[in-house]
């Protein structure tokens, strides 16, 4: 996405977040690994940086599912990042130290990209899939060194390739060195009832990424064992391009570890702007006032009531308005 500092800010906030998200989709006593990579990435002509993050968790011996945040750095004229899940073969080899595997799935993705007709710039959101070979070696009992080969096949974009390395680190350790074959379910829910109030940045998806003040107040309450819905009220912030105010529904996969101290999630809902201003030529106030919201969020409970929780949103729109909204703050549990 736009570049600089707030680029870097958002690498930093989301390193955080996705961390998070790689030990959310399991609970302490299972298989979850996670991984952070880096390296160089080629699209025609094109040579610019990659890095990923990524969770991965075993479904048996040979296979495994994994979910991964890519940025494609900085072609010309294009800011690509986005999600993707994946499934995978596997194959241990030299008593498990060493793992070869390939991975197919979708990739969604989002891109801030050249000027189309009446403005400086446009963000465009699409369909890819996500082609991977990926060599783990185990030379811990929690730590591995990875290289994988990555290759985005886009619907109406650029196909890129990416070789990256990078580390992983896997929660629960075996007795000796090698992954596990299976996660351990959870009985009881992660969540009650919580009230937060956050505070932190807006940054536009744009051209300049503008940034403004932002605030969340939300209230979240557990549905099933791993099941959250939220219901928010967004502030945006009124120093950039365009202001909006609005409310969010969104459900969450929601884990918990460390004896429920520590919770991960990541949501999905719909986002439906009460005020929205736009500063644009033309006074142009947008096609819509409902977008969508994708959220990763970490919380750590501090005592029976008390908790503190950072969230970083995407807020996807339909008229070259996406935002970054990165906050955090503190919430009480009942």
């Amino acid at each position: 996405m736009p570049a600089n500092n707030n680029h870097q800010d958002r690498f930093a906030a989301l390193s955080t977040l996705l961390t998070g998200v790689f030990l959310l989709l399991s609970p302490p006593a299972s298989a979850q690994e996670f991984s952070l990579l880096a390296g160089p990435l080629v699209s025609g002509s094109a040579n610019t940086y990659s890095w990923a993050a990524g969770y991965r968790e075993g479904l048996g011996r040979f296979a495994a599912w994994s979910f991964s945040w890519l940025n494609e750095g900085h072609i010309p004229d294009h800011h690509r990042d986005g999600v993707s899940l994946q499934a995978w073969g596997r194959l241990p080899l030299q008593s498990d130290r060493l793992e070869l595997s390939a991975g197919l799935g979708p990739y969604r993705y989002f891109d801030t990209t050249a000027a189309r007709a009446g403005g400086s710039y446009s963000n465009t959101h699409g369909w890819g899939v996500l082609w991977s070979m990926r060599a783990a070696y185990y030379f811990d009992r929690r730590w591995i060194a990875q290289a994988q080969l990555n290759h985005m096949q886009v619907f109406g974009g650029h196909d890129t390739t990416a070789l990256l390395f990078g580390i992983g680190y896997q929660l629960e350790a075996k007795g000796e060195p090698g992954p596990r074959e299976r996660a351990v379910s959870r009985t009881a829910k992660v969540t009650n009832n919580e009230v937060t109030l956050m505070l932190g940045k807006t940054i536009l998806n744009s051209d300049k990424s503008e940034s403004a003040t932002a605030g969340i107040f939300e209230y979240r309450h557990g549905l099933w064992r791993y099941v959250d819905v939220t219901a928010s009220y967004l502030h945006e912030g009124g120093q950039i391009q365009s202001r909006r105010d609005g409310v969010a529904v969104q459900l969450w996969a929601t884990r918990a570890f460390f004896d429920d101290r520590l919770t991960l999630a990541v949501g999905v809902g719909p986002y439906i702007a009460i005020t929205q201003n736009d500063e644009l030529p033309q006074h142009r106030t947008g096609d819509g006032r409902t977008s969508a919201l994708l959220a990763l969020s970490a919380s750590y409970r501090l005592g029976q009531h008390w908790l503190t929780r950072i969230t970083w949103n995407r807020v996807l729109t339909r008229y070259d308005r996406d935002t970054d909204v990165i906050v955090a703050g503190v919430g009480w549990r009942f």
